[in-house]
């Protein structure tokens, strides 16, 4: 069986805000699925955190390397595609592009089997997992209205990142965090994202460290994205320091990216995207990595329904994995697949257990999605 066609699918129109300064509009072009369709006529999906003009040059780039080649080893081909394009770009627009037809070619490979993904990863280690819904931090009225919306779609946990935290003072941040709290009691897990990774974030260790000692006496689960992310020698001081864990690692691409940070103890908790770091081949190699070292593992999912199956199915076949991230309220995961998601009473996903990715694309939608594009 041989990839005869990649086809990009566009995302526009309900895009969520990614809380940049400048915010994010629906029509904003940030995520696009890739397909890829084989000579005997099976197809499969993967999702890229990218714009879909960069995706579709980065297919078309790539279309001497994928076309005609085997559809069934994503392994083997998203690293001939990798290391064939080293002198392009290592870890750029060409991996991001990368990881959507590894994840694509996985789901290919699972749909030709008849098995699912986890099982080809290496086996299910749990069949469901907490997911945490992912949102923003908000003025404290719209947070505790946003936070008591979050908990009646059903989550126990929930992470709050970006402005206004870290925008203002100290008393600010801890006034979010206090109303966070006291919104949804002490039975809801709440974890905190800085959101170290905007331009020019202007905080450094001591105030990383002042405000991991804030959020531990609010019994926070994680500080991810503390410090800009090329700050490794911080992020170390910090992890020795800090008496919650630290998280970090959305924005790394490639296996050998993250290597010192998991070698050197930078972070107690590693979050490779897998729409971005190289697909489920690289993130699994990541998690093995991490899991040798003592490391936790949670993939970042700040994307798509595909995404998000991608991100189950990887927590599956970790022994590790502890959550999986959940952008919630967001069209691209909750309306451009046939059968949502649900959470069960506890709060809960099932993990897949039907062919391949275990979801199938609402193609009306998708279709009006990618005509926002036009």
């Amino acid at each position: 069986m041989k990839i005869q066609n990649i086809k990009v699918h566009p995302l526009l129109g309900g895009t969520v805000d990614g809380g940049w300064p400048d915010g994010h509009e629906p029509e904003d072009d940030l995520h696009a699925l890739v397909e890829v369709e084989t000579d005997e006529g099976v197809s499969g999906i993967g999702s890229v955190f990218t714009n879909s003009d960069l995706v579709i040059a980065g297919v078309q780039t790539l279309a001497p390397l994928w076309r005609g080649e085997s559809a069934v080893e994503p392994e083997r081909v998203s690293e001939k595609l990798r290391q064939s394009v080293f002198w392009q770009g290592r870890g750029g627009t060409l991996e991001h592009v990368i990881s959507g037809i590894d994840i694509a070619l996985w789901d290919l490979l699972g749909k030709v089997t008849q098995q699912p993904v986890a099982r080809l990863l290496g086996g299910y280690y749990r069949h469901k997992i907490k997911p945490y819904g992912s949102i923003l931090f908000d003025e404290p009225s719209q947070l505790a209205d946003n936070l008591q919306a979050t908990v009646a779609r059903g989550f126990r946990a929930i992470k709050l990142g970006w402005r206004p935290f870290g925008r203002r003072d100290r008393k600010y941040d801890e006034l979010l965090v206090k109303t966070a709290r006291e919104t949804v009691g002490t039975e809801v897990e709440l974890l905190v994202d800085a959101g170290g990774s905007e331009q020019f974030w202007p905080h450094g260790y001591k105030w990383a460290l002042n405000t991991a000692q804030m959020l531990a006496n609010y019994d926070i689960g994680w500080f991810e994205e503390a410090l800009p992310p090329d700050d490794i020698e911080g992020f170390i001081r910090l992890r020795n320091a800090a008496p919650l864990p630290i998280t970090g690692g959305e924005v790394l691409t490639r296996r050998q990216s993250f290597m010192p940070w998991i070698e050197r103890g930078a972070l107690d908790i590693v979050q490779p995207d897998a729409t971005k770091c190289g697909g489920l081949t690289e993130a699994r190699r990541i998690a093995w990595m991490a899991q040798d070292h003592n490391i936790g593992f949670v993939s970042h999912g700040w994307n798509t329904a595909v995404g998000l199956a991608a991100d189950l199915h990887l927590a599956a076949a970790i022994p590790v994995a502890h959550y999986v991230e959940y952008l919630t309220p967001a069209p691209y995961i909750e309306e451009i697949v046939t059968e949502p998601f649900q959470l069960d009473a506890d709060g809960f996903l099932a993990i897949p257990e039907t062919p391949g990715l275990g979801i199938e694309l609402d193609r009306d939608v998708l279709q009006r999605f990618a005509r926002a594009a036009n």
